[in-house]
């Protein structure tokens, strides 16, 4: 079996500070790549800055004999994605692989939300990995090749109270991972989501610590790194991810029903069992997120209380 290496590759990882974003970096220098590790320094409402948590991880990939350079703009403005991936071109004349990875988090129920809640939240999820990205497009379609790898969340697939504004944000993401697969597929880029559970300070007090003792970062990197590699072929695809287990998740359609003519309100409520029907084996996490967490946790074979 060969080895999947990023030996002559260069990647970003925004948010790559703390949490899940430090360890893609990590394990992708481990794989040969050279690192730009991004982080704005803030906290995790997405206020503050500063550099001291990116040079960390700089700091750490370096000691192992990795190669990575500090970025600490934020994802968030036009201007700040042209520049995290200028930092890549400018230190090692190259751009392979993005993971928009960056995330801050406003929660509140829908009927306290504010424009600040919204605006921010839409922007560093959203409006980030339009801006990486597309700094990135015209040098993935010139060299024939490009890897992205978007970070949507369960929230985003299943909803979760009081998180509107990060859920939609979320599901946006979905949207444009499989737009973007079509559009790169004929210069060989790939671009997929992947929906993660990981212990991290998103996570760190809404989860039972028995479960976030299970679901470290370690067990999220390793399906990024294949994302991200020459081996990968899918394109388009959404996975959840945590504590070593994995699935493709599908956005499906039923059977459906047909009428010959203009249908009647109450013919379709006559029928609203057959409408609502999706066929055997299909999944639904009517309830949210957390339905979907336990789960994961099931099949870890961990409690979720």
């Amino acid at each position: 079996m060969a080895q999947i290496d990023f030996d002559g590759r260069v990647a970003v990882v925004t948010g790559a500070g703390g949490g899940l974003g430090r360890q893609h970096a990590l394990l992708f220098a481990d794989r040969g790549a050279k690192v730009v590790v991004n982080d704005l320094g803030g906290s995790r409402d997405g206020s503050g800055g500063g550099s001291e948590m990116a040079d960390q991880v700089v700091a750490e990939i370096i000691d192992a004999g990795g190669e990575a350079v500090a970025n600490y703009d934020g994802v968030h403005t036009w201007d700040g994605g042209e520049r995290i991936i200028q930092t890549a071109l400018d230190a090692f004349g190259r751009i392979d692989v993005v993971v928009n990875n960056a995330g801050i988090l406003r929660d509140v129920s829908f009927a306290k939300l504010d424009e600040q809640q919204l605006d921010l939240v839409i922007k560093v999820h959203l409006y980030g990995a339009f801006h990486v990205t597309r700094a990135a497009w015209p040098h993935f379609r010139e060299q024939a090749y490009g890897r992205v790898i978007n970070t949507t969340s369960g929230s985003g697939l299943y909803g979760n109270f009081g998180q509107s504004n990060y859920s939609a944000a979320k599901l946006g993401l979905v949207g444009l991972t499989r737009t973007l697969a079509h559009e790169g597929a004929k210069y060989d880029i790939n671009v997929n989501a992947i929906a993660p559970v990981a212990k991290s300070r998103m996570t760190e007090d809404v989860m039972p610590q028995q479960f976030l003792d299970r679901i470290e970062p370690e067990y999220v990197s390793p399906l990024v790194a294949y994302l991200a590699s020459e081996a990968c072929s899918q394109s388009g695809q959404i996975y959840a991810v945590g504590g070593g287990y994995m699935a493709r998740v599908a956005i499906v359609e039923g059977e459906g029903i047909t009428f010959d003519d203009v249908p009647d309100v109450d013919e379709i409520a006559d029928r609203v069992d057959e409408l609502n029907r999706l066929g055997d084996g299909a999944a639904e996490f009517d309830h949210g997120v957390m339905e979907q967490s336990t789960r994961i946790a099931q099949a870890l074979g961990v409690s979720f209380e």
